[in-house]
């Protein structure tokens, strides 16, 4: 008997590396992969790698195309399922506990399992990952250290998710260990 589909869910601060994984592990599994930067600048009517750095809370950052961007992923997400994926990633910062909780409603009404997979790394890395970023021209993200500060300050714990269905991950080990600790495949289990 098949399991159930799951929904994914990567979340975390700027450059936490939630991108990176959700995306390697999102390939691994053959999964959907729904990013809320793509999302966001696709209803922006813009180029995903086309940089707009605007303060929190302003130019495509508005609670109003935030809030249409995570309910576009929760959208596709739930298309998918209805369409026989084995399950999706959703790949965003869901920084406050509402957000989280749209999934978690969605994927009941879905009967769909749930792993939310914090991902986190040192504010080191993040200075050097949010470095190597402004310097790619392929960058999705448009996030900056100031950024990063407002977005750390505001971000509500998932103390509300049960430990059954939270993962917490250090990102600076490497992204094959990681994955090998995401509901490991048969394979990858000895």
């Amino acid at each position: 008997m098949p399991s159930k589909p799951t929904m994914y869910v990567f979340f975390g601060l700027i450059a936490s590396g939630k991108s990176t994984l959700a995306e390697l592990f999102a390939a691994e599994r053959d999964l959907p992969y729904f990013n809320s930067d793509r999302v966001r600048k696709e209803l922006a009517g813009i180029a995903p790698t086309e940089r707009r750095p605007a303060d929190m809370g302003e130019g495509i950052y508005t609670p109003e195309l935030s809030a249409k961007t995570y309910q576009t992923m929760l959208d596709r997400a739930e298309q998918a399922v209805q369409n026989g994926a084995a399950g999706v990633v959703l790949d965003g910062s869901y920084s406050i506990a509402k957000g989280r909780s749209a999934v978690r409603t969605l994927a009941e009404s879905l009967g769909v399992t749930t792993l939310f997979i914090l991902c986190a790394c040192s504010e080191a890395e993040t200075k050097r990952r949010l470095a190597l970023r402004a310097s790619d021209p392929n960058a999705v993200s448009d996030g900056r250290w100031e950024i990063f500060v407002r977005q750390r300050e505001q971000f509500e714990q998932p103390d509300e998710l049960p430990p059954e269905m939270l993962l917490r991950l250090n990102t600076e080990a490497e992204p094959e260990a990681l994955l090998r600790q995401i509901n490991p495949s048969p394979r990858n289990r000895k």
